[in-house]
């Protein structure tokens, strides 16, 4: 071989080499952590002999992503209503806007819940079987504007699920918001009551796109609004009444949840539920709520629900720090293993170990990632905004939103709570695929989705006291990262 011929072939084999090993993607990270970053980009790393890795795999699918988001409550818009134009501005762009949360897949209430001002139902005629009287005029001076100018914000639009606390008093044994249960002369009419809903609020310019049956139907021990179901006997209603109803209507593209309760009772509400063809039929899916542990996610049970019913939605319909006055412009509390829930107080001996202190962000991003690996497709905070006493309330039944303002100075303080549900809700989209992805490590958790547009979401939780640094691994390529102690970060994977 001629010395230009051995030399040519060299430096071709050099510039293969160095094709092959020229990585098809490229990625941007995002910090969030008890040292200050919020949602912060990080562009500088260490590395470390004794790196973690995360093995994503495309190939791998699970669920389709719903969204994230949260709610839309009287409390909320209540209070939006007493803040300047600038702040209420400031807080719906920051929620729903693309260079914000970008909220998804939101939440609200059908008539009074516990963060109304008072109780109220749209049915305030005793006896009206026709529902003549029917009125959201309650709604009109709050909850609808707020809705309203949340979906002028939003680029992309967000899904609405809709959920009563409780049917018309009337229509109950005990006559009372609280407590009781529906009597079954009042099946047809409460169905009734859901498609009036339906009709006003999208007279109203807002498409609702789910519905929950009840919210928590065990009840809350009776202190605020709530209706009593068995899993059967809901499960009957839907299937005789509330389906068939929606569908004679033409609302047969609202989907119907099932439960809205904590996730330890789910085995026997989807073997009731999801039967057979008959009971399965008129449910889209089941809703949740995390307040049965302060650290479990109940892995099992949401596992079991999804291989009860494979095809039908499993939603995360209400979480939050519950219990709690709002530590007011103190990020370091949110980090901190001192916040106390319900069942701190209140639960038997025998449950007492699932309710620990907890750190608020740890508890948020622990669950988020638990849901997302277990097949949970969507996931939806509770209030939007609170003010500093974690209200208002009618029940004075105080809890933490991600953001906390007070009204009568016009101050608005965006805690860490509202940068970890950023986190997930900016960066994984709806219709997003949950891909393969796991980490050699039993303390840092982690999880990853597909977007439509063919980046790759990774959401990375350290809640050690360690610096760790992580290598990327992804299409037999490799990219070395780091995250800080005591924080989340999402990775964003775009290919080139």
């Amino acid at each position: 071989m001629k010395i230009q011929q051995f030399l040519y072939l060299v430096v071709l084999l050099s510039m293969i080499n160095t094709q092959a090993q020229k990585k098809n993607w490229t990625l941007d990270v995002y910090e969030t952590s008890e040292k200050g970053n919020a949602l912060t980009k990080i562009t500088t790393f260490s590395e470390s002999e004794n790196a973690l890795a995360i093995a994503i795999n495309p190939k791998q699918k699970f669920q389709t992503i719903t969204g994230f988001g949260g709610s839309f409550t009287e409390a909320s818009a209540f209070l939006l209503n007493r803040l300047s134009k600038e702040n209420r501005k400031k807080i719906l762009d920051a929620y729903f806007s693309e260079e914000g949360a970008n909220y998804s897949l939101t939440r609200t209430h059908i008539a009074s819940c516990d963060f109304s001002l008072s109780n109220y139902t749209y049915a305030k005629v005793e006896n009206d079987m026709t529902l003549q009287h029917f009125t959201i005029e309650d709604d009109k001076s709050d909850l609808i504007p707020m809705i309203l100018e949340a979906k002028a914000i939003s680029k992309g639009g967000f899904k609405i699920i809709s959920s009563p606390w409780t049917c018309p008093p009337w229509m109950k044994d005990n006559k009372n918001y609280v407590g009781g249960k529906l009597l079954p002369q009042f099946n047809d009419v409460f169905s009734l009551y859901f498609s009036k809903y339906l009709e006003a609020y999208k007279k109203e310019g807002i498409d609702i796109w789910g519905v929950t049956v009840i919210n928590e139907p065990h009840g809350n021990g009776n202190n605020w609004e709530s209706t009593l179901f068995s899993p059967e006997e809901m499960t009957l209603f839907v299937q005789n009444h509330l389906g068939p109803k929606l569908e004679k209507d033409g609302w047969k593209d609202v989907k119907i949840f099932g439960y809205d309760q904590n996730r330890a009772g789910l085995p026997e509400w989807v073997d009731a539920m999801f039967k057979n063809e008959a009971t399965s039929k008129y449910f889209a899916g089941t809703a949740i709520h995390w307040y049965e542990s302060t650290y479990d996610y109940f892995a099992k049970e949401l596992q079991y629900a999804h291989k009860k019913a494979p095809n039908k939605y499993l939603i995360e319909t209400e979480g939050c720090v519950d219990s709690e006055i709002p530590h007011w412009q103190d990020d370091a509390w949110y980090w901190k293993k001192e916040a106390t829930d319900w069942g701190w107080d209140w639960a038997s001996e025998k449950e007492k170990h699932l309710h620990p202190k907890y750190a608020p962000v740890n508890r948020y991003a622990n669950d988020i990632i638990g849901c997302l690996n277990n097949w949970v497709d969507g996931w939806i905070d509770w209030n939007m905004v609170l003010d500093r006493q974690g209200g208002p309330n009618w029940f004075k039944n105080w809890c933490v939103a991600p953001i906390i303002v007070d009204p009568d100075k016009d101050e608005v303080y965006f805690t860490p709570l509202y940068y970890t549900m950023a986190h997930f809700s900016k960066f994984m989209r709806p219709g997003a695929t949950k891909i393969g992805c796991t980490i050699n490590s039993k303390e840092v958790v982690t999880t990853a989705v597909q977007n439509p547009d063919g980046s790759v979401a990774v959401a990375i939780f350290n809640p050690s006291e360690v610096k760790q640094s992580i290598e990327i691994q992804l299409n037999n390529q490799k990219e070395m990262i780091s995250i800080d102690a005591k924080a989340l970060q999402t990775v964003v994977i775009k290919p080139n």
